[in-house]
C-alpha cells in the first residue's frame, strides 16, 4: 500500500490523505523470494510513482515531495515529461494552460537516499501478455500462445478479460492477476467538484508488468500497442489520448527500466509494427473470440458494446472489411451503420471535425479507408450514417494491410512471429 498526501487549496489549506492498493492473488510461477530486497523496494517505489498521477490531478499541486527514495535531475526530467503528456488531454479538457517546465516541482527529502539498479536478474525466455479484452489483445495473445513460453496478465478482470484469456486456453491458475483499488477519497473529492480526467493508464501498466515481470522470471513484455496510436487526437499539437501506448513512451520507458531498474528486462510492443486494420485482419481469423472479446469503456461494468460510443464504431468500422455486416450486428447486438445518432461521432472520426474522439481509435485515415470499402461493396446504405457520404481519395485497405513499421523494438523472434503471420 502506498500513502500520498496531498495539500489543496479550496478556501483553506487542508491536508487529504490517500491509501490506494493492489494485491496479487497466488500462483504457482511466482518467485517473490527470489526477487532481491533492493530490487523489490525499487519496483513498489515506482508504483507508487505511477500511483500518484491519478492523486495529483486532482488539485495539480505546485510541489511533489518524493519519499522515500532520492530523483536525479534526469529521473525528475522524465517524470515531468511522462506527467505533461500523460496528463495532456486532462489540461485540455479542464482548460489548463501550462507548460512542461512551470506546471510543477518535483523535490525528494533532504535525507533521500537513491534506489539500486539490479544488475543480477536472472530473468527465463518467458513472456507476459497483458490482456485487456479487446481485439488487439487477443492477436498477441493467439499469435504467441503455442511459440513462446507465455503467461497472460490481466488487471481487474472482468468479463471479457477472463473469456478471452479462456478462449486462449489458459486456466485461471494460469493467468497473472492484479486487483488494484483506487482511494475512495479521490472518487468523493471529483463527486464534489475536485478536478478529473484521463490519466496515462498505460503508462501505470507499463510499471505493474515490470513488477509481474520479474515476479514471474519473465524476460519479455509484450504489450499489444500499434502504430496507429501514434498520431495525436488534437490536430497540430502533441496532445494525444493514447500517448502512454505510442512508441515515443516506449522508447523513453525502455531507457528509464534499463538506466534505474533492470536492463535484462525486455519491455515492448507486440503489434508496434501493424496498423489498426492489419490488426483487425489478423482478429478476423481467430473466430472463437467474435463473441467473447470487449473494446468498449463505456460498457465495460456491465461486459456490453454500449454502440453508443466511439469506441464501438470505430471497432465495427476497422472489422467490416474483414467481418461482414451481418456478423458485426450478431456481435454488437445491432447495426451501428443504421444508428443515425451515430452520424456525429462518424464525423469525429473520419476528420470532417477538427478534434478526434479522446479515446482508443485509429487514424483518420485507416477509418476513411474503411467507410470507400463499405461504399464500394454495401449497396444498403440509404437512412444510414453513410447516406450521402462521398468516396475520399485516401489510401485503401489493401495499402494498409500491406504496410510493416520499422519503429519498433520486438526482438528478432517476435519480429519472425508477426511477419509470419501476416504473409499466411
Amino acid at each position: 500500500t502506498s500513502n500520498f498526501k496531498l495539500q489543496t487549496s479550496n478556501f483553506k489549506l487542508q491536508t487529504v490523505e490517500f491509501h490506494p492498493c493492489f494485491t496479487i492473488p497466488s500462483r504457482s510461477f511466482y518467485h517473490w523470494d527470489e526477487i532481491p530486497k533492493p530490487l523489490l523496494d525499487n519496483l513498489i517505489f515506482h508504483i507508487g510513482m505511477i500511483e500518484l498521477i491519478s492523486y495529483w490531478k486532482i488539485a495539480c499541486p505546485k510541489k511533489v515531495i518524493i519519499r522515500p527514495f532520492a530523483l536525479d535531475e534526469e529521473k525528475i526530467r522524465w517524470w515531468k515529461n511522462l506527467y505533461f503528456n500523460g496528463l495532456g488531454e486532462f489540461f485540455y479538457v479542464n482548460g489548463i494552460q501550462t507548460n512542461i517546465n512551470d506546471f510543477m516541482t518535483i523535490e525528494h527529502a533532504i535525507d533521500a537516499c537513491h534506489s539500486k539498479r539490479s544488475e543480477e536478474s536472472h530473468l527465463n525466455e518467458q513472456t507476459l501478455i497483458p490482456v485487456g479484452g479487446g481485439k488487439d489483445s487477443v492477436v498477441t495473445l493467439e499469435l504467441l500462445k503455442n511459440r513462446v513460453p507465455a503467461i497472460p496478465l490481466i488487471i481487474n478482470p472482468r468479463g471479457a478479460t477472463k473469456e478471452c484469456v479462456a478462449a486462449a486456453g489458459y486456466t485461471e491458475e494460469q493467468t497473472a492477476i492484479i486487483k488494484r483499488t483506487l482511494d475512495p477519497t479521490m472518487l468523493k473529492m471529483n463527486a464534489e467538484g475536485y478536478l478529473n480526467g484521463h490519466t496515462p493508464f498505460s503508462a501505470m501498466l507499463a510499471f505493474y508488468t515490470i513488477l509481474l515481470g520479474f515476479a514471474t522470471k519473465s524476460r519479455y513484455i509484450a504489450l499489444s500497442n500499434e502504430s496507429s496510436a501514434n498520431e495525436p487526437t488534437v490536430p497540430d499539437t502533441e496532445i494525444n489520448h493514447q500517448y502512454s501506448k505510442s512508441v515515443a513512451f516506449e522508447n523513453d520507458f525502455r531507457h528509464y527500466v534499463a538506466k534505474y531498474i533492470d536492463a535484462d528486462i525486455q519491455y515492448f510492443s507486440f503489434l508496434r509494427p501493424l496498423n489498426e486494420l492489419q490488426i483487425a485482419k489478423l482478429f478476423s481469423r481467430a473466430k472463437e473470440y467474435r463473441k467473447v472479446f470487449k473494446s468498449c469503456n463505456a460498457g465495460s461494468k456491465t461486459d456490453s458494446w454500449c454502440g453508443k460510443c466511439p469506441k464501438c464504431l470505430f471497432t465495427w468500422l476497422a472489422l467490416s472489411p474483414f467481418i461482414s455486416r451481418n456478423e458485426l450486428t450478431d456481435i454488437f447486438g445491432k447495426d451501428l451503420l443504421s444508428d443515425n445518432n451515430l452520424r456525429s461521432i462518424l464525423d469525429q472520426l473520419d476528420g470532417s471535425v477538427e478534434v478526434k474522439p479522446f479515446e482508443c481509435v485509429g487514424t483518420v485515415g485507416e477509418v476513411r479507408a474503411c467507410i470507400n470499402r463499405i461504399l464500394q461493396t454495401d449497396d444498403n446504405l440509404r437512412d444510414t450514417i453513410l447516406d450521402g457520404v462521398e468516396k475520399t481519395q485516401d489510401l485503401t485497405v489493401e495499402d494498409y494491410v500491406s504496410q510493416f513499421d520499422d519503429g519498433n523494438n520486438l526482438p528478432e523472434l517476435f519480429k519472425k512471429i508477426l511477419k509470419e503471420a501476416l504473409n499466411a
